[in-house]
């Protein structure tokens, strides 16, 4: 793992430009703009998200966040919010990831996978080789109401690492992660990145004093 410029940080469920920019201050990678979930923190409309990405200035990352589940239907969204990354939090079940590619050249794929067990790793390798990056997140995507991220729960973190020895793209580790245990996870997955939502929110706000100690203890871990 790169020790100076690993793991990248993304700082999710962003609410408006004044997180944004808090985020980007503090050190943000990428940010996180959530659209319409079935249950979790932090949607937005998706003109919202669009009005923020365009003031991200580069090389920072935009992912929307998306619970769309057809090409169709992810294409029509990201024509609104042209975020430079769509994260699919939910399994894509009409179309291809290459459908998708052909239709949005240069936008990049990260799929989120929702680590519940060993099986988990063989649904990583299968989805690796068609998107530019997995997402590791502790979502219940068979729950009678879905849970797609923003659990603020940790999952098991040998599956993650399992999954990140197995893939050949970058993996973003999300699920439960704060500045207490953000150093502890980087040595046992040895990420690309870290996700974050809940451990940096205060009254469901961005808290630009944990947002400070989280990115402290990234660092320190990444050092380590």
């Amino acid at each position: 793992m790169d020790r100076v410029r690993l793991p990248r940080v993304k700082i999710c469920c962003i609410m408006d430009h004044d997180e944004a920019a808090l985020a980007i201050a503090a050190g943000a990678d990428a940010l996180g703009l959530v659209s319409a979930m079935p249950s979790g923190p932090g949607p937005i409309a998706d003109e919202l998200i669009a009005a923020i990405a365009r003031r991200v200035p580069p090389p920072v990352a935009t992912f929307v966040l998306t619970s769309r589940q057809s090409v169709r239907g992810i294409v029509e969204q990201w024509q609104t919010v042209r975020t430079s990354t769509i994260q699919l939090v939910d399994t894509l079940t009409e179309g291809t990831y290459e459908e998708l590619r052909a239709q949005l050249p240069g936008v990049k794929l990260v799929q989120v996978i929702h680590v519940t067990g060993p099986d988990s790793v063989g649904e990583a390798v299968r989805v690796a080789p068609h998107v530019d990056a997995v997402l590791l997140d502790s979502g219940r995507p068979l729950a009678a109401v879905k849970e797609l991220g923003g659990t603020g729960r940790q999952h098991d973190w040998s599956v993650s690492r399992t999954i990140r020895e197995r893939v050949l793209v970058p993996v973003f580790l999300a699920g439960g992660l704060h500045a207490g245990n953000v150093r502890e996870a980087i040595s046992q997955v040895g990420p690309f990145g870290v996700d974050i939502c809940s451990g940096v929110r205060s009254g469901g706000k961005l808290d630009g004093t944990k947002l400070a100690a989280f990115m402290e203890e990234v660092q320190r871990g990444s050092s380590n």
